[in-house]
C-alpha cells in the first residue's frame, strides 16, 4: 500500500489550550512576579501607568468643558472597562523578559501590531464600554428625566443621593456595570496575554477565558474583587495612582494567564498520551 500523498493527508488539528485551576497561592505569587517586572523595566512600566493616568484626566477635563459633569462618574467607571487592552504593552513586556528578549518601545510596538486578533479583542471590549455608557444615559432619562442635565457634579450627586429616584438610578447603574464587568473578566481574564503568545483566533481566546473561570471561579473571582478595589482607589487621588496600580496588575495578569494555561508543549504531551492508550 502506498502512502497517501501529502496533499491529501488530513491537516492537524489545533488542539484548544489547556486550562489549569488556580489557588489563592498562584494570584499572590502572580502579584509578587509583576512587582518584579516593574522593579525591572521602571520607565516603560510606568509610562504605561501614566499613559492610562492622563486618559483619565483627560475623561474628567472634557465632560467639565463640555457641560456634563454628571458623566464623570459613569464615564471613570466605563474608563477601567478598557484597562485589559491599555495593558496589553505590559503583557508584551512580561513575555519579553520571560523569553529573556529586549524590551525595547519599538519591539513592543511590531508585537503587538502584527496580532491582529488582538485589535478584534480591543473591538469586545470597546462595545461593552459602548453598551455601558448607553445604559447609563437610558438610566438616566427613565428615574431622573429625558432632559436631566446638571450644570455641576455636586448638583448631580446631591440628586441622586437624596432623592428616591437618584437612588434607584444608582442601586439599578451599578447592578448592571457589575454584571458587564462580570461578563467582560470572564472574556479578558486570560484572552489578551493568550493572543500575544499564541497563534489562536480572538473566539478561542474568549472561550478559554471563560473555561479559566469556571475551572477557578473561587480565586479568580477574588483577583477581579482585587483588581476593582486597586483601581478604585488608584483612581480617587485623581488618577495619579494608576501610574503604579496598571503596571502592577497588567504584569501580574502575564504571570496568572501562564499558571492558568498550560504550555504547548504539555498539550502535545497530552495528545502524544492520549494516542498511545
Amino acid at each position: 500500500m502506498t502512502d497517501m500523498p501529502s496533499s491529501l493527508a488530513p491537516a492537524p488539528q489545533k488542539r484548544d489550550p489547556i486550562v489549569r485551576p488556580v489557588t489563592v497561592n498562584d494570584i499572590a505569587e502572580a502579584i509578587g512576579a509583576g512587582l518584579r517586572d516593574v522593579q525591572a523595566t521602571p520607565l516603560l512600566s510606568l509610562g504605561f501607568g501614566a499613559l492610562y493616568a492622563l486618559g483619565g484626566l483627560a475623561i474628567l477635563f472634557s465632560v467639565t468643558a463640555l457641560g456634563m459633569p454628571y458623566l464623570a462618574y459613569p464615564l471613570a467607571a466605563g474608563f477601567a472597562i478598557m484597562g485589559p487592552f491599555v495593558a496589553v504593552g505590559l503583557y508584551e513586556i512580561s513575555r519579553r523578559r520571560e523569553q529573556g528578549l529586549p524590551v525595547t518601545p519599538g519591539g513592543l510596538w511590531r508585537t503587538v501590531r502584527s496580532r491582529s486578533e488582538v485589535g478584534w479583542m480591543a473591538f469586545v471590549t470597546l462595545f461593552v464600554f459602548i453598551i455601558w455608557m448607553y445604559q447609563v444615559r437610558l438610566l438616566m432619562a427613565l428615574f431622573l428625566g429625558f432632559n436631566a442635565n446638571f450644570a455641576t457634579l455636586p448638583q448631580f450627586l446631591n440628586v441622586v443621593l437624596t432623592t428616591q429616584e437618584g437612588l434607584l438610578f444608582l442601586a439599578l447603574g451599578n447592578v448592571i456595570g457589575a454584571v458587564l464587568s462580570v461578563i467582560l473578566f470572564s472574556l479578558t481574564v486570560v484572552s489578551f496575554p493568550l493572543l500575544l503568545d499564541r497563534d489562536v483566533d480572538f473566539i478561542t481566546a474568549m472561550i478559554t477565558s471563560v473555561r479559566a473561570v469556571v475551572t477557578s471561579p473561587g480565586p479568580l473571582v477574588a483577583w477581579a474583587l482585587v483588581i476593582v478595589m486597586l483601581l478604585i482607589v488608584s483612581a480617587l487621588p485623581a488618577f495619579l495612582g494608576l501610574i503604579f496600580t496598571l503596571p502592577v496588575l497588567g504584569h501580574a495578569t502575564w504571570h496568572l494567564y501562564r499558571r492558568i494555561v498550560a504550555p504547548p508543549e504539555s498539550e502535545t504531551a497530552e495528545g502524544a498520551a492520549g494516542a498511545i492508550t
